[in-house]
């Protein structure tokens, strides 16, 4: 005891212990910072690692085989660290292609045959490492912000009636002869949340494969003409496919020239008869304010008034460069007139005997809603 009777007051006071917590606290949240930030880019670096390290293995598969491995697990290939990849490959196109997307943590990173480890994931791939799974013979489409889609799957070939189910299957001529309605119930029971192909899945798909080189005659976007398919009316019938994507002339009678029935997407997925073969029906319609003028023609896109039609219709507006492009490009016309009447529902891509009419932006606007023939079918999308 102190002289005058006072204590020692030696102890911290509630401010000053605050204060020490508080500083307690920021160290901490700066050490964890520091530590997470160390964490992520080692995590980083060791998956650019294990890709570059897939990329030679893959390089290497290629030279032995002369193409890439059909899948990464036959390859004897797993992802490390509790990751997951997702792997997209074309062996049908010269050169062949891939992309593999490296998935972990919630971080993406992709290789393809040409490009280093990059930030993301390849087209078509999910971001959460769980890739969208397609029914049999549907394919992955990667979405387009442009036309409010998110990955979605549609049918690799045109719908056959397989014992009355729409079916997307190699053998047997489209299902045609139908009307919008039934297509629309026939694409319901393709698959559990199947549909009929939308007009923002149809545009989604065709500037996707306007957009990849080996679709083009000259082997770059815009040089030569996109691929158009079977329309030149020898044989006069729609055709079946083949399982053979590399046979994309199968059946034509040509091996060569625009008559190609196979197009690539951006994630190396092929459809065919996307151009030709049957017209396919779209939920698109138009009730008024007909584009075009007098008398049923087939109309350029850069040139014809729009009228009543969505602006996205155009070609130019998902690909800029195509408002110089004609069906000499192999896009494709506008079949229309503006004296007409009654609701038009949407046909796509064109028939057998189309010509120049036929091509992956080709819009019928003369078949009303209960309006079935021999050159009209669909397909379904999910």
């Amino acid at each position: 005891m102190n002289k005058g009777g006072k204590l020692n007051s030696n102890g911290f006071t509630i401010v000053e212990l605050l204060v020490v917590i508080v500083v307690i606290g920021i160290l901490a949240a700066i050490t964890i910072v520091a530590f997470n930030g160390v964490t992520a880019k080692a995590r980083e670096a060791a998956m650019k690692s294990n890709l570059s390290s897939l990329q030679r293995k893959l390089a290497a598969e290629r030279v032995e085989s002369e193409s890439f491995p059909a899948s990464l697990s036959g390859a004897g290939v797993t992802a490390p660290d509790g990751g997951t990849y997702q792997y997209s490959v074309n062996n049908s196109v010269s050169p062949p292609t891939y992309c593999v997307s490296y998935v972990r943590d919630g971080v993406g990173y992709f290789i393809n045959q040409d490009a280093q480890p990059a930030a993301g994931v390849c087209p078509g791939h999910s971001a959460s490492g769980v890739a969208l799974t397609c029914p049999t013979n549907f394919i992955v489409v990667p979405g387009n912000s442009s036309f409010n889609t998110t990955d979605f799957c549609a049918m690799k070939y045109e719908a056959k009636n397989v014992g009355g189910v729409a079916t997307s299957a190699v053998a047997g001529t489209p299902w045609d002869s139908i009307t919008r309605a039934n297509a629309a119930t026939a694409s319901q029971g393709a698959c559990s949340g199947c549909h009929l192909i939308t007009e923002n899945e149809w545009m989604t798909i065709a500037h996707n494969v306007l957009s990849v080189p080996s679709n083009w005659s000259g082997g770059a976007v815009g040089n030569g003409y996109i691929y158009s398919g079977h329309n030149d009316g020898s044989p006069g019938s729609s055709l079946a496919a083949n399982a053979n994507d590399s046979d994309g002339y199968s059946g034509t009678g040509n091996n060569s020239g625009s008559q190609r029935r196979t197009l690539t997407l951006t994630n190396g997925q092929v459809i065919w008869d996307f151009s030709a073969n049957a017209w396919e029906w779209t939920s698109g319609s138009i009730a008024s304010n007909y584009p075009g003028t007098s008398g049923w023609n087939y109309r350029e896109w850069n040139t014809v008034a729009l009228g009543g039609l969505d602006p996205k219709i155009a070609p130019s507006y998902g690909t800029p460069a195509a408002s110089g492009w004609t069906s000499a490009q192999g896009l494709g016309q506008l079949y229309s007139r503006t004296d007409t009447s009654n609701t038009k529902a949407f046909t796509r891509g064109g028939g057998y005997g189309d010509t120049t009419g036929a091509g992956i932006f080709s819009l019928n606007l003369s078949a009303n809603e209960g309006v079935s023939g021999a050159a009209l079918g669909f397909r379904a999308t999910k």
